[in-house]
C-alpha cells in the first residue's frame, strides 16, 4: 500500500498539498510515482506564474510515459523545487519531503476543504486498484 500521510490534503489527480499558513507546498503523491516509476525529467513553471484549481502546471516524465500535474488548488507560485533539474528522481525516493514540486500563495484557501482527507485518498487509490 502507498504511504499517504495523516497531515496532507490530496486530489483525484494523485497530488498532495500541505497548507503552511497562507501558501501551500504541492506534490505526487507516493502513488503516482510509484504507478509512473522511475522519474526521468519534471517540468515545473515559473516563479510568477498562477494557475486554477484542475489547471495543468508542469509535467513529469518517467521511463514508461509523460504525466501532467494538477494543480489541487488555486495560486500563485512562489517558489520552484529548483533542484528537481538535476535530481529529477527526489520525486521517487521522497515525494513528500525532498521530491516536493511548487510552493504557491493559495489565492482560495477556502479550496482545500474540497480534497480528500488522507483516508478518504487510500479508499480512492483502493478502488482505483480493484
Amino acid at each position: 500500500m502507498a504511504h499517504v500521510p495523516e497531515d496532507l490534503h490530496y486530489s483525484k489527480d494523485h497530488e498532495w498539498v500541505r497548507v503552511e499558513g497562507d501558501t501551500a507546498v504541492i506534490g505526487i503523491t507516493d502513488y503516482a510515482q510509484h504507478s509512473l516509476g522511475d522519474i526521468v525529467y519534471v517540468e515545473l513553471p515559473r516563479v510568477g506564474d498562477s494557475f486554477a484549481a484542475h489547471d495543468a502546471f508542469g509535467s513529469v516524465e518517467s521511463v514508461k510515459a509523460v504525466s501532467e500535474v494538477y494543480a489541487p488548488v488555486s495560486g500563485e507560485v512562489i517558489e520552484v523545487n529548483e533542484s528537481l533539474q538535476d535530481e529529477p528522481e527526489k520525486v521517487n525516493s521522497d515525494p513528500y519531503g525532498d521530491g516536493w514540486m511548487v510552493r504557491v500563495r493559495l489565492l482560495d484557501p477556502g479550496e482545500v476543504d474540497s480534497l480528500l482527507t488522507a483516508a478518504e485518498y487510500e479508499d480512492y487509490i483502493k478502488k482505483e486498484t480493484e
